[in-house]
């Protein structure tokens, strides 16, 4: 895949382009599996279920996120956040750091 020059993120299991370097706002969070990083936008993905999860940062509506390609799951997306503070997160892909490989 031709990205001009810039990064993107590949499932690691099946390298299915999920994100572009461009969309990366933080590598500062947790998930299941250790690091993980929050992406403005995520692409060759499938959305699971809304549910409430209780999170290190507060109460929010979350969905999973699985690969589109290989049904790995990823990581999920912050659909609500029940807290003021935490509302910039909406909408947003949390991506775990160990799902996925860094591409040029």
């Amino acid at each position: 895949m031709e990205s001009g020059g810039l990064a993107f993120y590949s499932c690691r299991n099946c390298r299915n382009p999920l994100a572009l370097g461009d969309d990366l706002v933080s590598k500062n969070y947790i998930a299941k599996s250790g690091k993980a990083y929050m992406f403005l936008h995520a692409m060759n993905i499938v959305l699971g279920p809304k549910q409430d999860r209780q999170l290190i940062t507060g109460l929010y509506s979350t969905a999973d996120i699985y690969c589109s390609k290989c049904g790995e799951e990823l990581g999920w997306k912050y659909v609500q956040a029940y807290d003021l503070k935490n509302r910039f997160k909406e909408g947003k892909f949390i991506l775990e750091k160990l799902k996925m490989v860094e591409e040029y």
